[in-house]
């Protein structure tokens, strides 16, 4: 087992497990997504760290839970079509990638979306379609969506555009404020009425654009 292998099982078994993280398919993509390729090189010793980390454009790659309690909120298999709004790193990308047939992103920064796409496509994904824009309009062409994960804080009320490309039963995992913080929400869909659970206290970058924070 090499010393980056053999980091992930700790991460794993120390951080993801004992926080709750049961879903298989979820546990098996974070033994196998090598999170060290996703940050700069002068943080990969910290790589499998229990926090977030700096990848440029004052944005950074989440704690390792957090992806993971986002992905195992969105109930995903391998039939599922997901939406990501917030490519950044391409860390929950390639998550993404590993449990469902096929994966949708959208990046407002675009040095950081070329670089994580040529990444991605170094590492073997073929189900994965990029675009550059402003992700709280998501991606209409594409929809309906059996799961949208938004990776940054939306205001109080989530984006209209994202709850109206969600399939029958589709979730949205969202971070959404609340008071002077931001909670983990999941906003499910039934017909036009949309079921929303708190879960999580949370802190992410604002999500900014035409339905979400102003620049």
């Amino acid at each position: 087992m090499s010393r980056y292998e053999a980091q992930r099982q700790r991460m794993v078994e120390g951080q993801l497990v004992p926080r709750g993280i049961h879903d298989q398919s979820v546990l098996q993509a974070f033994y196998t997504v090598p999170r060290h390729r996703f940050v700069p090189e002068q943080y990969r010793p910290r790589a499998y760290d229990d926090g977030p980390l700096p990848i440029g454009e004052k944005q950074t790659i989440s704690q390792p839970y957090m992806v993971a309690v986002m992905v195992q909120y969105a109930a995903l298999d391998e039939q599922s079509k997901v939406l990501e709004i917030g490519t950044g790193s391409g860390y929950q990308t390639a998550i993404l990638a590993e449990i469902c047939r096929h994966v949708y992103t959208i990046e407002r920064y675009e040095s950081l979306a070329r670089r994580t796409e040529k990444l991605l496509d170094k590492l073997g994904y073929d189900n994965i379609d990029f675009l550059v824009g402003d992700g709280t309009r998501g991606w209409p062409e594409e929809a309906p969506f059996d799961a949208i994960i938004v990776s940054a804080g939306s205001p109080r009320k989530p984006p209209r555009p994202l709850l109206e490309q969600l399939d029958e039963g589709g979730r949205l995992v969202i971070p959404l404020q609340n008071g002077g913080a931001q909670v983990l929400t999941i906003i499910t869909r039934h017909g036009n009425q949309y079921e929303h659970e708190e879960r999580d206290p949370c802190s992410f970058v604002p999500l900014v654009g035409e339905y979400g924070w102003e620049n």
